[in-house]
C-alpha cells in the first residue's frame, strides 16, 4: 500500500481537541485529481459540512490545472465525500451536539487515489493553547539542557 501524503492542515491539532478519526474518499473531476497529484491543494480554510445523508468538503482550494483550459474546475467548489452510510449517521449525530466540528487534517494519494483523513473535533479555549506552547517551551528547553551535557 503506496501512501503519499500532499497536503496537511497543520494548525488543526493546535486549534481543536481531535477526538475521532475517519478516512474518506473525495468526488473530483479529472482536472481536480491532476491537481492534486501535483501538489497544489490546500486546506487552510476548510471545513466539513454533515447533513443526515452527506457530507462535504468545502472552502478547500484545489488550483486549476493549466493543461485542462476551457474544461477547468472551480478551485472552491464543494466535494462530495465518500464514506459509508454508518459514518455519515455517526458523524451527524455528532455534529448536532454544541462545539463539535468536523475538519480535515489531511490529502493524500493511497494506491492511487485521493483520500482525505478528516476527525471529529472541539475547539480549544486560549487557554488550553497557552498550556500547550508552555508545554512545547518547556519540552524543547530540556531538549537543549540535554545536548549541552552530552556533547
Amino acid at each position: 500500500m503506496d501512501i503519499k501524503v500532499v497536503s496537511t492542515n497543520r494548525k488543526a491539532s493546535f486549534e481543536y481537541f481531535l477526538l475521532d478519526h475517519f478516512e474518506a474518499g473525495l468526488s473530483l473531476m479529472g482536472s481536480e485529481i491532476k491537481s492534486i497529484r501535483e501538489g497544489q491543494i490546500s486546506l487552510a480554510e476548510a471545513y466539513v459540512q454533515v447533513n443526515e445523508r452527506e457530507a462535504w468538503l468545502v472552502n478547500a482550494h484545489i488550483a486549476p490545472y493549466d493543461p485542462a483550459s476551457q474544461f477547468n474546475h472551480d478551485p472552491k467548489r464543494p466535494r462530495r465525500l465518500l464514506l459509508h452510510r454508518r459514518e455519515i449517521r455517526g458523524l451527524w449525530d455528532e455534529v448536532r451536539q454544541k462545539g463539535v466540528t468536523v475538519i480535515p487534517l489531511k490529502v493524500y494519494l493511497k494506491d492511487g487515489r485521493a483520500k482525505i483523513e478528516i476527525a471529529l473535533a472541539k475547539g480549544k479555549k486560549l487557554y488550553d493553547k497557552r498550556a500547550e506552547i508552555e508545554k512545547r517551551d518547556t519540552l524543547r528547553e530540556v531538549e537543549r539542557q540535554l545536548r549541552g551535557k552530552d556533547p
